[in-house]
């Protein structure tokens, strides 16, 4: 008799697994998400994870008064930076970052004088880098379609430009010229940044500086191995035809046509070019699809174009990585801002060293005095001395473990005619 099993989904109820629907939706929604990995690429991925969370728990630490914040106030944020756990357990894993004390029976946290001397220096780069936070925000506003953006969706993704977190009072008010803030129902959620001046040295690409750098016309690099035949296939095939500049309008253009997705195509990689680490959430690329014009499933666009993009889904957190960007797992060209974060995640690394060897001598230590680790016995010299030994004391086994011995002494014991 047959058995029947069945599984929940989300829409239908319940299906059998003998439905060829179940197999259509399994295939269809693993399709979505299946590009080979990429083991340099997802160690780059995986070496920004614990970067991000200990910057925004130094940006949090930042705004408290005299930049000291009670670890009950750090644990309820944890939430929101998608942590589990205590708090005081993290904080404690990276000493040469944080300092916890106890005072009045509750824990505080703050800042090492390493920390705050590479927070001086990161705000130093920022003030410095001004000019180009200016014409970034420019370049995204210039690849709009109304030219203007709205803050709360911007907000999303200023830490991925670059941009501080209190850009709107640090840099719109010094380019009047360039930007103005608009609000035109009152609400919160509905303010603008609007582009005033449209500035043509500002409307090139980075597809297009290199090929003018290079004396040819502009195109996209491919950075996939040669076994990736089909996919090279495809990928000179897009490449035939002429590149179009993210910053030309939407006029003639038709959604859904191979000119618009080459559009599409040359926007998120310029979208990509003007980010820090060259990568994005493909999540929060989506708040943006009207203002970008941007298809509604861009994770399954951006599949199509594997010799361009890499996208990766660890930590269920699916994110876009522009593969010419990277060496490996190193990226080749730096912002002078990542390189100051690059020390502080290098700070943070040996403050992790530094405490998982203070945690292993800690746990040897009671080991040892609950006596589950007992003392190594001393090595013997060496092979001869043992040998010598059990021939002093009259241990010697006449040689069995010898190969031609053994083969004699089994001749001895079969052998009817041996002597």
């Amino acid at each position: 008799m047959a058995t029947w099993i069945y599984v929940k989904t989300q829409r239908n109820g319940y299906v059998s697994l003998c439905d060829p629907m179940f197999h259509f939706h399994l295939v269809r929604r693993f399709s979505l998400w299946s590009m080979k990995k990429d083991p340099d690429l997802e160690a780059a991925l995986h070496r920004n994870r614990r970067w991000v969370v200990n910057n925004q728990i130094k940006n949090i630490i930042m705004r408290c008064p005299d930049q000291v914040a009670s670890v009950k106030y750090l644990q309820k944020k944890f939430k929101t930076l998608d942590l589990q756990g205590k708090a005081l357990n993290w904080l404690k894993k990276y000493p040469c970052c944080f300092e916890v004390y106890l005072e009045n029976d509750e824990y505080y946290c703050g800042m090492t004088k390493r920390m705050m001397f590479l927070t001086q220096e990161e705000e130093s780069v920022k003030d410095m880098q001004e000019p180009l936070y200016a014409d970034r925000l420019a370049k995204l506003l210039m690849m709009t379609r109304d030219q203007r953006l709205n803050v709360m969706k911007l907000n999303e993704l200023r830490r991925n430009f670059g941009f501080p977190d209190d850009y709107l009072l640090r840099i719109i008010p010094k380019y009047p010229q360039i930007f103005r803030v608009v609000n035109h129902t009152g609400r919160r959620s509905s303010m603008e940044i609007e582009l005033t001046a449209w500035s043509p040295d500002l409307a090139i690409s980075a597809i297009e500086k290199m090929a003018k750098k290079d004396g040819r016309e502009p195109c996209f690099p491919c950075s996939l191995p040669p076994t990736w035949v089909k996919s090279l296939e495809r990928f000179e095939d897009f490449n035939s035809t002429p590149y179009i500049s993210p910053y030309s309008g939407f006029d003639g253009l038709v959604e859904g046509s191979k000119e618009m997705d080459k559009r599409t195509v040359g926007l998120v990689h310029e979208l990509l070019s003007l980010t820090l680490w060259k990568k994005a959430s493909i999540f929060k690329l989506g708040h943006f699809r009207r203002e970008l014009c941007l298809p509604e499933k861009l994770n399954v666009f951006l599949l199509k174009h594997p010799g361009i993009f890499y996208v990766s889904n660890r930590y269920q957190i699916y994110t876009v990585l522009l593969r010419e960007a990277y060496n490996g797992s190193e990226l080749i060209e730096k912002d002078p801002l990542l390189v100051v974060k690059e020390r502080f995640g290098e700070l943070m690394q040996e403050g992790l060293h530094e405490y998982n060897r203070r945690h292993y001598l800690l746990n040897l230590e009671k080991k040892r005095n609950r006596g589950m680790i007992m003392p190594k016995p001393e090595k013997r010299r060496n092979q001869s001395d043992e040998t010598s030994e059990q021939d002093k004391e009259g241990g010697d086994l006449g040689g069995i473990f010898d190969p031609e011995e053994r083969k004699r002494f089994y001749k001895v014991l079969f052998d009817d005619n041996a002597p």
